[in-house]
């Protein structure tokens, strides 16, 4: 095995290279990083300074790759498969990039906020209020995006899909979008996607360490899920 694909289940950010993964069935080993525990979380240091997730690790070519962004990329270049998540063409990769950062900078990044203040005990309401604002002016681009194409930039299933399937899946749970009928159709074929769909087959377990676990699509809520 030469790639080694250092996450955790539960982690959005992981969600979107296992995607990736899965879409083109690339083998590779996941090293699931307990950062709890004092082992795992000294072994992912010495590859993740940052202790960012995910890092991929390619023995083969003696190569560590952190962001997800650069890991696709690295990816579709090194180990090319069925499905290429960046078009060969520069202007339609460059819409694609410009969507993969949307979703990471625009849709991630107010989500993650929100569940750091709950995470916080509450936190600053101002803050929270300001991370919805957010995630509703998101969710208003990305439906105007949308049109008659099953994608985000297209017919084609890209990097930028694998972005937006995580993040529309958590931020969902924090702030609906049921009056945005072109996103709310996007979001259930992202959810029927069978690389996405096995992303959070394996990350059900660990929801149950979601704080807002209670607002989980039903089958994924751990109540429901053990019965």
């Amino acid at each position: 095995m030469s790639l080694f694909l250092h996450s955790h289940p539960l982690a959005s950010f992981c969600h979107k290279v296992l995607i990736a993964l899965y879409e083109n069935t690339t083998p590779f080993e996941s090293v699931h990083v307990d950062l709890g525990n004092e082992a795992s979380r000294a072994a992912f240091f010495r590859i993740s300074p940052l202790g960012k997730m995910p890092v991929l690790r390619d023995e083969a070519r003696g190569r560590t790759i952190p962001e997800t962004t650069i890991i696709i990329e690295y990816l579709d270049r090194y180990y090319p498969a069925t499905t290429p998540l960046i078009p060969a063409d520069f202007d339609e990769a460059l819409d694609v990039r410009l969507w993969d950062r949307f979703f990471d900078l625009y849709v991630q990044e107010p989500m993650q906020q929100i569940v750091g203040e709950r995470l916080r005990g509450g936190g600053d309401p101002a803050r929270v209020a300001e991370a919805e604002a957010a995630l509703r002016k998101a969710y208003a681009t990305i439906d105007r995006r949308l049109g008659g194409h099953a994608w985000i930039t297209g017919d084609g299933f890209t990097m930028a899909d694998c972005a937006a399937a995580p993040a529309l899946f958590y931020a969902k749970t924090l702030v609906p979008f049921a009056d945005q009928p072109k996103l709310q159709s996007y979001y259930d074929r992202l959810l029927s996607r069978p690389s996405f769909a096995r992303v959070l087959e394996e990350a059900r377990p660990y929801f149950k360490l979601y704080p807002y676990r209670e607002r989980l699509p039903a089958r994924f809520r751990p109540d429901e899920a053990a019965g």
